[in-house]
């Protein structure tokens, strides 16, 4: 009687899962998708913190005012990301911001500043169709901005810094949309790098920093890149200093922007200079510190 009792339900359950097995399927799947959706968005949210002495602050931004530092293995809850930072929440339940690439950051920096807090877009001028200027031989002014560019993006990098680039390659930007990527981008700072070009060859010679706006701190921005880059400039190339500069990178840009007049390309002197790898490291060595003393002097 028992073995008929069992073999009658086993039937049952049998003929059930035959008929229903297609939405059984889907309940188990969209159960699993739940499941998994659920432990990433968990995982998501949280984060350790794997570097030490990572700051943090009240509000968003490197220069709004500081609230101490997080711990190495400290467990952190994500409430929030804007424009890389996050909103968190630590074990004793508080809250601040805190920039969210060292958060993420596995290798210790030897040195954590302001500047390993920022975010800076590097603009080499011209690319693609627009070649910029020329120099006495042909070489096109693109050619040199990105080959800089690229190595004080290199160097910012190693200062933990958020850096990106309006162009990486040799690409044309439209010229409106380069302030646009800096405002977009909540940037601390805009660098855009140039070579100068005189009417007539080798005429003129010297580099110079640009800046439009005054009341956002492009100016203090210009003085101080331009102090720190003087010492490593080679002794005949003329420090013609901080100027006004009305061009669209700077006057359309409302985060603080500057632009580098890197030498003139069409004077061989200063050209047999910036053609060098060692001549761009030495303007890329020497411009964080340049950064570093702007935001010292611009902190809460």
């Amino acid at each position: 009687m028992m073995t008929m009792t069992l073999q009658t339900i086993w039937q049952l359950i049998r003929r059930w899962l035959m008929r229903f097995w297609v939405p059984l399927v889907v309940v188990l799947t969209l159960l699993t998708t739940a499941v998994m959706t659920t432990t990433f968005l968990l995982h998501r949210q949280q984060v350790t913190v794997k570097i030490s002495n990572v700051p943090i602050h009240t509000e968003r931004g490197v220069l709004a005012p500081g609230a101490g530092v997080l711990k190495k293995g400290e467990h952190l809850q994500i409430l929030k990301r804007e424009s890389g930072w996050y909103e968190v929440r630590r074990e004793d339940e508080s809250k601040a911001w805190v920039a969210g690439w060292l958060v993420e950051r596995t290798q210790p920096l030897s040195k954590l500043s302001p500047l390993s807090e920022a975010t800076v877009v590097l603009d080499p001028g011209h690319g693609g169709s627009d070649s910029g200027a020329l120099s006495n031989h042909d070489q096109y002014e693109k050619k040199y901005t990105l080959e800089l560019a690229k190595k004080v993006e290199a160097e910012l990098k190693s200062h933990g810094t958020r850096v990106i680039m309006t162009r990486d390659t040799d690409k044309l930007v439209a010229l409106p949309d380069i302030p646009k990527i800096a405002e977009m981008r909540h940037s601390d700072m805009f660098i855009s790098f140039h070579f100068d070009s005189a009417p007539e060859s080798n005429s003129a010679s010297g580099y110079t920093t640009y800046y439009y706006h005054t009341k956002n701190g492009s100016k203090d921005l210009a003085s101080a890149v331009n102090t720190a880059i003087s010492p490593e400039m080679p002794k005949n190339m003329p420090n013609k200093g901080v100027a006004f500069g009305d061009y669209l990178v700077l006057r359309d840009n409302k985060v603080p922007a500057i632009l580098m007049e890197n030498g003139y390309i069409n004077s061989d002197r200063d050209f047999n200079h910036f053609k060098t790898a060692r001549f761009q490291q030495k303007i890329a060595d020497a411009l964080p510190y340049g950064l570093e003393r702007y935001l010292e002097e611009h902190k809460k």
